[in-house]
């Protein structure tokens, strides 16, 4: 039966279309929230920062009573942490460090670097306008806001902010659990002894990493052997268990691709994709809990884009979050595409004098499906037009980074 020819944008609607959010909410703390998805707004606790603080090491001055040359005696100190609230009165200073509380009779900070200190106080050498050097009570985040937006996806910049705002337990979304089965009686796990025709197996290795990054509960299987009963027995396995499986090899018209024979038994969808590399592909619904399948072909980086151009988005629906979007680079060499299919090369992403982002392929041989260490290096994926033959040095390309 001939296979439907789609664009990367109709195939990945209909993988997306497999799926739906996730009803499931967990609370978890910080320490376990990185690589979660918000599932609700998170609101500050108090003012960021909660008070009026220093931004240098220096001197808490009323500006009024500044002027170049002038010497204040000095009326007390206050460190980082301190509760003391020092009286300042006219032509007064405290000494008062990064962080500290300014003192309510306090206005401005003058830096200990534009100060020098004498015998009956510190000389001002440099006048500072009223307000500097002053953090104040809620100039970042203002009690009762949003600090963050559900559907962020937590890493570190955004679990910081959560932290500063007072928060120690988020609502995030459940992981979903995703199978992974490696296809293919040449696989031979990591470690072990090839023999004439075999090779290592490493798409699942490449899958449940790209999950577990993706905020996904990766329930990895050994490989499995290429016959019907094995991959059947797999598949039933998984399907009261898992939110979604991902099979890998197997997916094209050849005799032998077992996971074409097993899925089309479940009316399974298979497709030509107008890309590369990653042409083969296909989904289906397994069992009586129709769990939904998405089939990446075998060779090594054809899975590795597919995933990142097709599951990724996937688990992004999951969590109920955005995927990641484009941006624009200069290709800083030439190379050919083939006619008719959307190439996706690893790239190695830089910045020329101008500040232009420029890319290169991370392989002389560019996107050949079987040269996974070409990814292994890259910045990110550079998409070539359908009806592009030959990329030239200076040409737009669409980039995605890798995470």
């Amino acid at each position: 039966m001939p296979r439907a020819l789609l664009s990367v944008e109709e195939y990945l609607a209909e993988v997306l279309a497999l799926v739906g959010p996730l009803p499931d909410v967990e609370e978890v703390g910080l320490r376990h929230a990185s690589g979660r998805t918000l599932a609700e707004p998170v609101m500050a606790r108090a003012d960021v920062p909660a008070f009026a603080n220093s931004a240098m090491d220096g001197f808490a001055v009323r500006a009024a009573d500044l002027s170049a040359g002038v010497v204040l005696p000095l009326a007390g100190e206050v460190l980082a942490g301190s509760a003391e609230d020092p009286p300042l009165g006219a032509g007064e200073c405290v000494r008062i460090m990064t962080g500290a509380p300014l003192p309510s009779d306090a206005d401005t900070v003058v830096p200990v670097e534009q100060t020098t200190t004498v015998t009956n106080g510190v000389r001002i050498d440099e006048v500072v306008p009223a307000g500097r050097h002053v953090r104040g009570a809620g100039e970042d985040v203002r009690a009762g806001t949003v600090v963050l937006d559900a559907g962020t996806r937590l890493g570190a910049r955004s679990l910081s902010a959560v932290a500063g705002a007072g928060r120690a337990v988020l609502k995030v979304v459940r992981r979903p659990r995703v199978g992974v089965i490696a296809t293919g009686d040449e696989l031979v796990p990591p470690g072990g002894s090839l023999a004439r025709g075999q090779i290592y197996e490493s798409n699942a290795t490449y899958v449940a990493a790209a999950l577990a990054r993706d905020g996904a509960e990766p329930v990895v299987l050994p490989s499995v052997r290429d016959t019907t009963d094995a991959l059947t027995s797999a598949l039933d396995g998984l399907a009261h268990d898992c939110d979604l499986v991902i099979v890998s090899g197997g997916v094209s018209v050849g005799d032998a691709d077992v996971t074409r024979i097993v899925l089309e038994g479940a009316g399974a969808q298979f497709r030509h994709v107008r890309m590369q590399p990653g042409k083969p592909q296909g989904w289906a619904r397994w069992g009586e809990p129709r769990m939904p399948v998405i089939a990446l072909p075998g060779n090594p980086l054809s899975a590795a884009v597919s995933y990142e151009t097709f599951v990724s988005p996937v688990l992004d629906r999951l969590h109920d979050r955005p995927s990641p979007g484009w941006s624009v680079a200069v290709a800083s060499s030439a190379w050919a595409s083939p006619a008719g299919r959307r190439q996706l090369v690893p790239v190695l992403l830089d910045v020329d004098a101008s500040g232009r982002q420029i890319v290169r392929p991370a392989h002389r041989r560019g996107s050949a499906s079987h040269m996974i260490t070409s990814l292994s290096g890259a910045d990110a994926l550079a998409a070539v037009g359908e009806d592009v033959t030959e990329v030239a040095s200076g040409d737009l390309l669409a980039i995605r980074r890798l995470p």
